[in-house]
């Protein structure tokens, strides 16, 4: 118990945590009959989460020193327990969001202390094989989301992919706080530790974050040039602005702007915000186009995804033990190119066309994930002065986040316009928030199933737009130097800095999640 029991306890959250990232995905037309829900509640049923892990993720990893490691996991663990019991009690798509946030602040306390706890109990080979296992579990959730997510909607119902986390949230904090030993970082001491933590810039951040993502939620609705878009993203770009000037005079900085200056770490982040996003954020659109044009089951259509999972998995193991002497600038640059040449190869669907020509692209977004996961992060520490590590790892995981979040609205916005050029406005919403099966009566089959494939046609392209330009930026900024005899595929292997979320994933291999 003592060697396996901390390492279980912190992977039971980590499971959760990554696997509420997908798993809600082929639930969502159940949603929307069940909740009367539309295309932006759909869209803030799955960003509300992101968004809320990635706003307070640094912030809450600095409180997490102070306040000790293990406490702030427990509690993290069980907001995150009771927002998926009143996810499960959801009376209507305002309530669903606002819970889903409330999972993301309790994800975030979760992630931010899940390597520093693991760094606080193992040492040496056996921190090795304890980060295997926690990378083997994350890509493993990441996997087993859209299956598990498809089985529980198809069986008991949507609401179980939140009530099962009950159970599992029990087990890990008994667990944590038998066999877990609590743990502070260096500035847990002190005469004013709280003043140590950066709580304006985690405010301006999190300002930011959800302005923008509103911003593009309401362009898809209202148009690009409407009154309520041009005001959010004004005040994206005023939280934005006071974010920097907050992190210019912060003592402790979330983030020192300084590192702006070097290209390599300005084009890993760049890469990092656009490589979830491509590569997942067309998801919950195609999940949306099987179940409720083609008739698809929840189960059938969680299975399509494997392609993109399988691929993940496999070549992510293998670039792991192969690659340890390949600049990261290819992994990364050549991983988001094969991402973008996925998506694009996936824009091919017409009113006839069914799931299996989604097949090839969804296989090479796979093999790009499989490059880009287990080194970005890895990257990113290599770009950045040792004292700098944690927060280039936080600063990674933060913007991979948001990217998905922004991915998921944008291309949302996208599908919709590129449906509004066939449809009225009400009908194109409508067909793009699963409501295909209410226009069957005044629309004919042929006009349902172009209109959607031509949405996702263009929601594919601006994918792989995003993705292939990610992919030039980073082959063009990113210049590190070349790894060291026994380092990892990226040639840095990163300390376990205290209070941050310092990725490891150049260590682990299996990193698939969005």
């Amino acid at each position: 118990m003592r060697t396996w029991g901390p390492l279980t306890a912190v992977c039971l959250g980590t499971f959760m945590l990554l696997l509420d990232v997908t798993i809600a995905v082929v639930a969502l037309p159940d949603m929307a009959r069940a909740l009367h829900a539309s295309l932006s509640d759909l869209q803030w049923v799955i960003d509300g989460y992101a968004l809320a892990l990635a706003a307070l993720l640094l912030g809450v990893g600095a409180a997490a020193d102070i306040l000790g490691r293990r406490r702030v996991h427990v509690a993290g663990v069980v907001l995150f327990a009771v927002a998926s019991l009143l996810c499960g009690l959801a009376s209507g798509p305002g309530m669903l969001v606002a819970a889903r946030g409330l999972q993301g602040v309790g994800a975030a306390a979760m992630f931010a202390t899940t390597l520093p706890l693991l760094g606080s109990v193992y040492h040496g080979r056996q921190r090795s094989a304890a980060l295997g296992v926690w990378g083997a579990v994350s890509g493993g959730a990441a996997a087993v989301g859209p299956v598990l997510g498809g089985v529980l909607t198809e069986g008991p119902g949507w609401r179980w992919i939140f009530f099962v986390n009950l159970p599992v949230s029990v087990a890990s904090v008994w667990l944590t706080l038998r066999v877990v030993p609590e743990s502070r970082g260096p500035r847990g001491a002190g005469s004013r530790p709280w003043a140590t933590i950066d709580w304006a810039g985690t405010v301006a951040f999190a300002g930011f974050a959800g302005a923008m993502t509103y911003a593009v939620v309401r362009a898809g609705t209202d148009g690009w040039t409407s009154a309520v878009t041009a005001g959010s993203f004004g005040l994206a770009a005023l939280a934005l602005l006071c974010f920097v000037l907050v992190e210019r005079r912060a003592v402790h900085p979330l983030l020192d702007l300084s590192l702006l200056r070097k290209p390599a770490f300005v084009g890993v982040m760049l890469g990092a915000l656009a490589f979830n996003g491509a590569a997942f954020g067309v998801i919950p659109y195609l999940s949306l186009w099987m179940q409720t044009v083609l008739g698809m089951s929840p189960v059938r259509a969680g299975l399509t995804l494997l392609p993109l999972t399988g691929a993940s998995v496999v070549v992510a193991i293998l670039a792991g033990k192969l690659l340890h002497g390949v600049p990261a600038r290819l992994t990364i640059g050549g991983g988001l190119l094969l991402i973008g040449s996925g998506a694009f190869c996936q824009a091919v669907l017409d009113a006839g066309t069914g799931w299996t020509v989604l097949v090839p692209g969804l296989v090479l977004v796979g093999i790009g994930t499989g490059f880009v996961s287990p080194a970005i992060a890895g990257a990113a520490l290599a770009a950045v002065p040792a004292e700098r590590a944690g927060m280039a790892g936080g600063a990674v995981n933060t913007v991979r986040q948001l990217g998905y979040a922004l991915g998921v609205t944008l291309f949302g916005a996208v599908l919709t316009s590129r449906i509004q050029e066939t449809l009225p406005h009400d009908a194109a919403h409508t067909l793009a928030g699963g409501g295909a099966e209410a226009l069957r009566g005044t629309l004919s089959e042929h006009t349902v199933r172009a209109a959607f494939a031509s949405g996702l046609n263009a929601a594919s392209v601006a994918a792989g737009v995003t993705g292939a330009v990610a992919g030039a930026l980073v082959l063009v900024l990113v210049r590190t130097r070349r790894p060291a005899p026994g380092a990892g595929p990226t040639g840095v292997l990163p300390p376990m800095s205290p209070g941050r979320t310092d990725s490891v994933e150049i260590t682990v291999s299996k990193l698939t999640e969005p």
